[in-house]
């Protein structure tokens, strides 16, 4: 259904240049919609970066949002990834999350880590910092399974995507 809010991946590439991320920023402020997750970093070609964003609309909205991306002269292509059929998308998601690890506690955090696939990066008398990677909900579940009582500070990336097989998003 057209009315009907969704969560929308889309990746632009636009030129690396000074001001460019702020007007792509600008053109959904100006329009009162929410950006959720925002990343943004050169591609393989220093001149050219590629910014990934999710954002909660209707599918009339998204249509409308990647129509005037079109129209920045900054930006040289759009996809909506969310658009892929099938789930032919690829997200995921860094996080980095610093817990309290005491006494038998720190045996509990560190299969709980291994389990989710997770990395102890940083490690301190009685902390730990984790790094996992994953799908959000992958995310949420690694936070609930430890805890939020133990949890001091959680640092997430905001979500990433590529499409899945031979499409790309290229020039």
């Amino acid at each position: 259904m057209a009315n009907q809010q969704h969560k929308h991946l889309i990746s632009v590439l636009m030129e690396n240049e000074a001001g460019s991320l702020s007007r792509v920023v600008g053109l959904f402020s100006q329009r009162g919609y929410n950006i959720d997750t925002l990343n943004v970093a050169a591609t393989d070609d220093p001149t050219i970066s590629r910014l990934t964003l999710t954002t909660i609309t209707t599918n009339d909205k998204i249509e409308q949002i990647t129509k005037q991306l079109h129209k920045l002269i900054e930006v040289v292509k759009v996809q909506n990834l969310s658009e892929l059929s099938d789930g032919k998308q690829i997200e995921r998601e860094l996080m980095l999350v610093k817990v309290r690890a005491t006494g038998s506690g720190r045996e509990e955090i560190k299969r709980s880590a291994d389990i989710f696939r997770a990395q102890i990066v940083d490690v301190g008398p009685n902390i730990y910092t984790i790094l996992i990677t994953g799908d959000a909900a992958k995310l949420d579940g690694f936070i609930d399974v430890i805890g939020r009582d133990k949890i001091l500070e959680v640092v997430r990336s905001g979500v990433i995507g590529i499409a899945r097989g031979e499409r790309t998003l290229s020039l």
